[in-house]
């Protein structure tokens, strides 16, 4: 079954709802940055987003963005990605147990600090009832919420998902992360993508999409692998590429997550130098910045290649191949191609 990213919208520490990024990118230099966050009143009411948090307010903005880009009113699914969750909430609601006890606390702030709340929100407004669900797998959030909705798709479940990827970054959580060295090389950002997935069902194409001048851009398959040996990798990718039909020959454009880190490089220039891609490669993170769900923009990334069928240096593109590890435990391999 054939599964296309039918629109992707995201917030981030570049200019929101626009691919302005893609050609004139904003460069920071700081250590820490925040999310640049849009004018929220078309999406959210004012009165509600009082009680929301930024996380909450990116997700809605993001998903209805997404969704009426798509076409599509009510997704089959949401499935979602987060690594800390709703961390901000979470930390009012901690700080205030510790201040004042047991006394006075506000629900609001526990109500909201669970991880599933980001998904739950997004349902609730949108008044989805289907398949609903969180993954929280720190460095693979993202690619295992985009595993479960290729799984949904396979078994005839659902023909439309909605894939977010959420994290918010908080000023004593960076400083805490920063001791551990988890920022070495980059720098801290947050991350707002939602994703909205349909198969090659007609009755399930988007209107939108009537504009044949786009490349529609199928997710061709994907792979995560636990430490795997260079054997393991190879097979997978050689697999991944049978399976559309080329060879590795034919992937033109391979996008990694280099930030800066050598220990982190170091991997992905192995990898390049064993499979010839040292010429035909592309990063992102210098540009959206590090977060446990950041490897969400590289699909952002590789979406809007796909989509113009050329890459910010005007190198034509048709098969795109995603490869991020977290910690060189886990390693996921995604293959994109245009239509």
């Amino acid at each position: 079954m054939s599964v296309y990213i039918a629109s992707c919208a995201q917030i981030s520490v570049q200019k929101a709802f626009c691919d302005e990024w893609f050609y004139n990118p904003i460069r920071h230099t700081e250590r820490y940055v925040r999310a640049l966050d849009p004018d929220y009143k078309p999406f959210i009411n004012p009165v509600a987003a009082r009680r929301m948090g930024l996380i909450l307010k990116r997700a809605m903005a993001t998903s209805i963005t997404a969704l009426k880009d798509a076409g599509i009113e009510q997704p089959d699914a949401i499935i979602t990605a987060t690594g800390l969750g709703c961390i901000e909430n979470t930390e009012k609601f901690l700080y205030a147990l510790s201040n004042q006890g047991e006394n006075c606390l506000q629900p609001t702030f526990f109500i909201n600090s669970t991880h599933n709340t980001i998904g739950s929100y997004i349902a609730v407004q949108m008044k989805c009832h289907g398949y609903n669900n969180t993954y929280v797998h720190r460095g693979i959030s993202f690619e295992s919420a985009l595993y479960d909705a290729m799984l949904q798709f396979e078994l005839k479940k659902i023909k439309t998902a909605l894939v977010g990827a959420h994290d918010e970054m908080t000023p004593d959580y960076f400083t805490l992360l920063d001791r551990t060295g988890f920022w070495e090389g980059s720098f801290a950002g947050e991350t707002a993508v939602s994703i909205v997935l349909e198969t090659q069902d007609e009755t399930t194409i988007s209107q939108n999409q009537a504009d044949t001048s786009q490349n529609k851009v199928e997710i061709a398959g994907m792979d995560i692998l636990y430490k795997p040996d260079n054997k393991r990798i190879t097979n997978s990718i050689t697999a991944l590429c049978a399976k559309k039909g080329i060879t590795l020959n034919d992937i033109d454009l391979l996008v990694t997550g280099k930030n800066g880190n050598e220990t982190n490089n170091k991997i992905y220039e192995d990898f390049e130098k064993t499979f010839d891609f040292r010429k035909k490669s592309a990063h992102y993170k210098d540009l959206f910045g590090e977060s446990f769900t950041t490897s969400a923009y590289s699909m952002c990334y590789a979406y809007e290649c796909l989509k113009r069928g050329t890459d910010p240096s005007g190198r034509n593109v048709k098969n795109i191949l995603l490869y991020n590890h977290f910690e060189n435990k886990d390693h996921t391999f995604i293959l994109l191609s245009s239509c």
